[in-house]
């Protein structure tokens, strides 16, 4: 029997399992929906979608780097205690592996692909360590870095990997320089490399609200332009790496560090576990209790 579309929508809405997921379970039962949803719970697929309402903010962060490609990845879990599992690290680590080895696009593609290359898919993979874990376990994020042999990678973990960060610096093969970059980074987020990088609506826009600021507080028109320049400063101070006092030494900018190691910054991703989502409200009292009680 030919599986169609929509059979596999009603088995994903059924189960929660993945559509390549579902298109195996009804091309193996020839199309028999009560025998694919059989399926599905008998592989553990259908269990893990079960945990697919709940909310998995926890996790990690974490940088996989092999030779001139680093990837770096936001894995996430329900609550810390499997955050600091070694399986659940273990995964991370993995996926990792799959991200560079393979070169998926996007997450979506990710979850798609033979795992590492062979077998099971990436989604069954993770569904088997959730049936084994217990939880909500997902791939969130991913980015892939790359540099010239004469350049620098510099990964940083914050917090057992609460934080993550890579960075990628030109002119030099000092990893440690650009570790130091990344542990800025971690610690003071900024959120563009350079002024030049910032976008000019943005600016624009700060540039306004200065404006407005400055005659709001009654200050003549013929020096609010340089005020609002003066201010930029403090702007561009804030939110742009180079322009930062260096966290590990206050009395230079992050732009002259790296310059006087004879480099320059290509790039930064900073990955905060859980940043923007919604987390579940438990007490610690709470979330030992649910863990006994597995």
């Amino acid at each position: 029997m030919a599986v169609t579309a929509s059979m596999v929508k009603e088995l994903r809405e059924k189960t929660g399992a993945g559509m390549m997921d579902c298109k195996k379970a009804l091309t193996e039962t020839d199309g028999d929906m009560d025998k694919a949803v059989d399926l599905l719970r008998e592989k553990g697929i259908a269990k893990a979608a079960k945990k697919a309402d709940r909310i998995a903010a926890e996790g990690l962060a974490f940088v996989k780097v092999d030779g001139n490609k680093a990837a770096i990845l936001e894995v996430n879990s329900e609550t810390d205690f499997v955050a600091k599992n070694e399986s659940f690290q273990d995964l991370v680590s993995e996926l990792g592996s799959h991200i560079l080895s393979q070169n998926p696009a996007t997450v979506e593609e990710a979850l798609e692909q033979p795992f590492q290359g062979d077998g099971e898919t990436v989604q069954e993979y993770i569904n088997n360590q959730i049936a084994k874990i217990g939880e909500k376990i997902s791939l969130r994020r991913f980015e892939v870095a790359t540099k010239g042999d004469g350049d620098a990678f510099g990964a940083y973990l914050h917090m057992g990997g609460k934080i993550a960060v890579l960075t990628t610096l030109e002119g030099t093969t000092d990893e440690e320089v650009a570790k130091d970059v990344a542990m800025h980074v971690a610690a003071i987020n900024p959120k563009y490399v350079s002024r030049d990088s910032v976008p000019a609506e943005e600016t624009d826009r700060e540039r306004e609200v200065l404006k407005q600021q400055a005659l709001n507080e009654g200050k003549p028109e013929n020096i609010v332009e340089k005020m609002v320049e003066g201010r930029l400063g403090k702007f561009f101070e804030q939110i742009c790496l180079l322009d930062q006092p260096f966290v590990k030494d206050g009395d230079q900018k992050v732009g002259k560090f790296v310059e006087s190691k004879g480099a320059t910054v290509k790039n930064f991703v900073r990955f905060e576990v859980g940043e923007g989502m919604e987390k579940r409200e438990e007490n610690f009292a709470d979330e030992v209790m649910s863990q006994v009680k597995k």
